[in-house]
């Protein structure tokens, strides 16, 4: 591998405990998302192309803060990706192929829920990559990244970092809950059993790929609430854009129904209503 790039010391080292209304949340949010409308509207209009990577451990918030920024975009605008388990025919390819196709077009802002970087984090930790291609990964990352922002994409990379104790909490809360369980999977039970060795895997993905094209941008993420507004916030922030919100439009006048005759209600079949 190359030379890696200068460590820096980028998270925090004590973290904030604590909590914030819901009131406060709920505005601050509103207020964000309005922002997001304006962005995804000036992303359109200037042809922009947007990448944002969402990494961290399990049950660290990635999936909430995605949520949080997608729920009023349209969503041909502003994509979400999340990929399963590459297919045998994918894990014959060059690593960086399967992500390829879901990059954005012009106008476009594509979100990662976990992306190219598995190969650094859970492939790299479960052995579900060799040596030689952990080592190609962390030479070759960087090279790709710079080549797309040479293509003109911004990318964006996101860490959130949760306590030991935290994702403790929330797995214990998502077992509690039997709407919550189908987000616990065997390989979160597992990473919780190497814990270390997913620490270090991030350390050494850190060493080679915090490069100054694509920093990494890392999240306190131990309150949930705190950590979608402190994303949103940042994100806004990193791409000027103007307030090209369309103007309010005036309904025209319904068409006159005198000359149809519509065929009876009774024809069709309603949805029983219960509630």
């Amino acid at each position: 591998m190359s030379d890696p790039q200068p460590t820096r010391v980028i998270e925090p080292q004590k973290r904030d405990k604590r909590k914030i209304s819901r009131r406060l949340y709920e505005e601050e949010m509103i207020r964000l998302q309005v922002e997001l409308v304006k962005l995804q509207e000036w992303i359109k209009a200037k042809g922009l192309k947007v990448v944002v990577l969402f990494e961290g451990r399990d049950a660290a918030g990635k999936g909430g803060v995605i949520k949080r920024i997608t729920e009023r975009l349209n969503p041909r605008v502003c994509r979400i990706v999340a990929l399963g388990t590459p297919s045998e025919r994918e894990k014959t390819q060059w690593y960086f192929q399967r992500y390829v196709p879901h990059l954005p077009a012009a106008g476009e802002m594509v979100l990662f829920d976990r992306s190219w970087y598995n190969r650094a984090g859970v492939e790299r930790v479960m052995g579900f990559c060799t040596d030689k291609q952990y080592t190609e990964f962390m030479r070759s990352c960087p090279e790709f990244e710079r080549m797309l922002i040479r293509s003109g994409i911004l990318l964006v990379k996101y860490w959130f970092s949760v306590s030991d104790e935290e994702q403790e909490r929330r797995f214990q809360a998502r077992i509690d809950d039997p709407t919550k369980r189908w987000k616990l999977s065997p390989m979160d039970l597992e990473s919780r059993s190497r814990w270390v060795e997913y620490s270090r895997a991030k350390d050494e993905m850190f060493k080679y790929t915090d490069i100054k094209q694509a920093p990494w941008y890392v999240v306190n993420a131990d309150s949930k609430k705190r950590a979608r507004l402190n994303c949103i916030h940042h994100l806004l922030s990193l791409i000027p854009y103007e307030d090209l919100t369309p103007a309010p439009v005036e309904l025209p006048p319904r068409q006159d129904e005198q000359a149809y005759v519509r065929p009876p209600m009774d024809d069709q079949t309603f949805v029983e209503e219960r509630y």
